[in-house]
């Protein structure tokens, strides 16, 4: 499993803890540092089943500096990712990324059914 973190997030460090508490194995990845490309997440959205609107941090400082609430709906859908993968602060986070699927944002009911 992949663990895309941004480390001051709160919600990535509860997410975290939880792997940690289940002693799950996991390779963790700083999304500031080391961001999603393009191709990454066209296969992570595709995993996922979700609309690549939900992998926008909608409630980040970025995000709304951009604008991006009226813009998104203007853009296509490779237009999105490519916007995506230029910073990780756009990205929604945690990430978990399995063999099958991804999970978007810590819950715990979700990220349950990969035990």
């Amino acid at each position: 499993m992949l663990f895309v973190h941004y480390p001051k997030c709160t919600t990535c460090k509860k997410a975290e803890k939880w792997l940690k508490d289940h002693e799950l194995t996991y390779k963790s990845r700083n999304i500031k540092e080391e961001n999603p490309t393009e191709e990454e997440l066209t296969e992570w959205i595709k995993r996922s089943g979700l609309p690549v609107k939900r992998f926008f941090n909608t409630s980040g400082m970025l995000y709304r500096e951009m604008g991006l609430k009226d813009k998104l709906p203007e853009m296509s859908e490779a237009e999105q990712i490519a916007l995506l993968a230029t910073d990780g602060m756009l990205v929604k986070r945690p990430l978990l990324v399995t063999e099958k699927d991804v999970k978007v944002a810590f819950k715990e009911a979700e990220w349950s059914s990969l035990l």
